[in-house]
């Protein structure tokens, strides 16, 4: 057995072991810190794969956004979960037919690592011998997402949109009380107060080098509009969600959402007054490969837009509940 096997059968091990200590767990704390666990352990996973890309995306959003935002939730809730008390057999069944489901679906699919898989023969190819001539990138991924396959990652933002307005159409229902639960803040811990102001800075730097080094490596919109959101989480978790929406009002983050999608829809709608194609970047530029590297410029820019906005949008929502909140902020 070679050692690439061997590491992807421990990383698998692993895996499993912690979706089981997951399942077992009752400290809701705990399962958190777990779940971050099995998020990071997948990107090593995916990076071993030389899915670099995918690994980056599943950091950002299991490792750094969702566990930001699931240890926010845990200061609106209690730490431990509450024994069931309806019987479990029924979902314990649902499960299972899902996942039968999901395996005989695999059953037609080409065997890992075929060469003469159709996405071998016909797709790959094309993508590797022209990204360079038409797209002029080193970073593949960014060009079949942006460019070749920008229908599918506009209507991803959309969806990423859409999501973030029905989260805040459904909590704006909920009635607020002015002597409700608060998200606790942490700013009476020295050391917290000094870390958080010490890495903000360059975590925000971060996702600008992610959002605007896509091209040339792993990274992109939606990566860093994830780090971007998780800094200023962080500030809201440490300092308070007061001063969080000094800095930021809930409007200018609502108004930022929308603008997000507005720009990667109209780099296409001038990309169609042109006369080329909905979002054929090519007319952008003074020749094809300037077109191209100014219009996935700013595609990619709205996406991080959206990506971040609404991710805030969300943590206000959450974060919110039960509190009293003036018109100025939703």
């Amino acid at each position: 057995m070679s050692i690439a096997a061997v590491i992807d059968i421990s990383l698998l091990v692993f895996l499993g072991l912690t979706a089981f200590a997951i399942l077992k767990l009752r400290a809701l704390f705990a399962v958190v810190m777990l779940s971050s666990v099995f998020s990071l352990v997948s990107a090593a996973l995916l990076v071993h794969l030389d899915a670099v890309d995918v690994a980056f995306t599943e950091a950002a959003v299991g490792a750094g956004i969702s566990t930001v935002l699931m240890l926010a939730t845990l200061a609106l809730t209690s730490r431990r979960e509450k024994a069931p008390t309806r019987s479990q057999a029924l979902p314990l069944i649902v499960v299972f037919l899902t996942g039968l489901a999901l395996v005989y679906g695999t059953l037609d699919m080409p065997r890992f690592g075929d060469p003469q898989a159709p996405i071998q023969v016909h797709v790959a190819p094309k993508y590797i011998a022209d990204t360079q001539s038409e797209i002029g990138i080193p970073n593949i991924v960014t060009a079949v997402l942006a460019s070749y396959r920008g229908f599918d990652t506009l209507g991803e933002v959309t969806v990423i949109f859409t999501a973030g307005i029905g989260v805040l159409l459904l909590l704006a229902g909920f009635i607020r009380e002015p002597e409700g639960l608060r998200v606790q803040t942490m700013d009476h811990h020295l050391v917290l107060r000094v870390v958080t102001k010490m890495l903000i800075g360059p975590i925000m730097l971060f996702a600008l080098y992610v959002q605007f080094h896509g091209d040339f490596g792993p990274g992109g919109g939606f990566q860093a509009g994830l780090i971007f959101a998780s800094a200023f989480i962080i500030y809201a978790l440490v300092f308070g969600l007061e001063n969080a929406r000094k800095a930021v009002p809930g409007r200018a983050v609502r108004l930022l959402v929308a603008c997000g999608v507005l720009l990667y829809g109209g780099v296409g709608f001038v990309s169609f007054l042109f006369g080329k194609n909905y979002l054929n970047y090519s007319v952008l530029g003074v020749d094809q490969v300037a077109g191209q590297h100014l219009g996935i410029l700013l595609v990619e820019f709205g996406v991080g837009l959206t990506v971040a906005a609404v991710m805030v949008s969300t943590f206000y929502a959450f974060a919110g509940q039960n509190q009293p909140i003036s018109d100025e902020d939703w």
